[in-house]
């Protein structure tokens, strides 16, 4: 089993935990064509709450997806497109350099986390350094292209899970639930 490879804060006594966030439904989808298969303004407020202050890493086609720096966070965005370029973010061609320039931001700002916030591909990427993971489940099955990585007992151990309602502008109700690296 990799142990996870959390993010150096100045010294190697000090690792910056990686988090990693995210809402799938209940078959794993987490995206449809670029965006998100439902609307859940619950769970939006949740990814505020869970990713304020903290640098987050993601990449290019999920920044588009959001067609905006998010208020509150520095965003790193990993792409191999050379020629991509985003006003208001950070902008490196791979993973390793994503989370030394999270480690660096993180460090100048005081958080104590970096958070991984998508695609697919980067959470993929990303898992074997993650040291936990906040997971929505979203209580419907969805129609996408994008899922998001098998989680393995062996390796994650759930932590907590709350559950919650529907709310007035949820599509289904949905759980939290926080996996810890074993």
């Amino acid at each position: 089993m990799t142990a996870p490879a959390a993010v150096l804060a100045g010294d190697e006594a000090d690792p910056l935990p990686i988090v990693m966030v995210a809402a799938m439904a209940r078959n794993g989808v987490i995206g449809v064509d670029n965006g998100l298969p439902w609307h859940m303004r619950s769970d939006l407020k949740h990814f505020r709450a869970a990713t304020w202050g903290k640098p987050m890493i993601m990449g290019r086609k999920t920044y588009q997806s959001i067609g905006r720096p998010l208020p509150g966070r520095e965003t790193v965005v990993v792409t191999r497109d050379p020629a991509f370029a985003a006003e208001g973010v950070h902008v490196v061609d791979g993973l390793d350099a994503a989370f030394a320039l999270a480690a660096m931001l993180a460090r100048t700002s005081g958080a104590e986390e970096i958070i991984v916030a998508g695609g697919a591909t980067i959470y993929a990427e990303a898992m074997k350094r993650a040291d936990r993971l906040v997971i929505t489940e979203i209580q419907l099955e969805a129609e996408g292209d994008a899922v998001f990585p098998p989680i393995d007992p062996l390796q994650w151990l759930q932590a907590s899970r709350t559950a919650y309602p529907r709310g007035e502008k949820d599509d289904a109700a949905y759980d939290v639930v926080v996996w810890q690296r074993r």
